[in-house]
């Protein structure tokens, strides 16, 4: 196993500097969504991008938070 990893150390260089970008956005956006287990899911597994990418392109879509009073001053105006 050692012999592996220094012989394909440029591999495992590359596979680093892949993943990382990856990970880091999907963490800061599921922390802006508020998805803690979305967060502790991707902190966690590694799938060398994959779950990452899935979740940014796919998973995370914005939710929309309607303040109950908005929507009561919005009905009061066309009575």
């Amino acid at each position: 196993m050692e012999k592996f990893l220094f012989e394909n150390f440029w591999l495992i260089a590359l596979m680093i500097v892949w993943t990382l970008p990856w990970k880091g956005w999907a963490l800061w956006k599921a922390s802006q969504l508020g998805d803690k287990r979305w967060f502790i899911a991707l902190l966690i597994i590694n799938t060398l991008g994959l779950l990452e990418i899935l979740y940014i392109f796919v998973l995370s879509k914005p939710r929309v938070k309607v303040r109950k009073e908005v929507v009561e001053q919005d009905k009061n105006l066309y009575v």
